[in-house]
């Protein structure tokens, strides 16, 4: 199993709201991530479109991934997002990282969420620290 795959494994098993989100990992390699869901009823807002978080966690949990994919664990210092067409339930997300600027300590992602039709739903931007710390450092 590769690193990326293993790291991610590894996440996910331990992410209950990923979990209940109903994430599907299509693609994870250092630095990258895609990943697929489909909106519930019960994630649905008094506007009955969904609620803005669910995009926003997709967009958050594949940042992590891309992320920490590379073995080094880090974290979220900074992110947002813009919601460019609502969402409904049976919609389909995926979404989508590229890894935009890397040094040492910090690394700024651009993520890019599309519905079924692949209309673009939202756009997420992410900036994470890098620990330093790895996910399975050798004993």
């Amino acid at each position: 199993m590769n690193l990326a795959k293993k790291v991610v494994d590894k996440m996910i098993s331990g992410d209950a709201f990923s979990q209940w989100l109903g994430i599907e990992i299509l693609e994870i390699t250092e630095g990258f991530c895609k990943l697929k869901m489909t909106v519930r009823d019960e994630m649905t807002n008094g506007f009955n479109i969904a609620h803005g978080g669910i995009a926003y966690s997709l967009a958050d949990s594949c940042l992590a991934f891309s992320a920490n994919a590379n073995g080094i664990q880090a974290v979220s210092i900074e992110t947002s997002i813009s919601h460019t067409k609502k969402v409904a339930s049976g919609d389909i997300l995926i979404a989508t990282s590229k890894e935009m600027n890397k040094s040492s300590k910090t690394t700024l992602y651009y993520i890019t969420i599309t519905n079924q039709d692949n209309l673009e739903v939202a756009h997420f931007k992410g900036t994470v620290y890098r620990t330093g710390k790895e996910w399975f450092p050798e004993n």
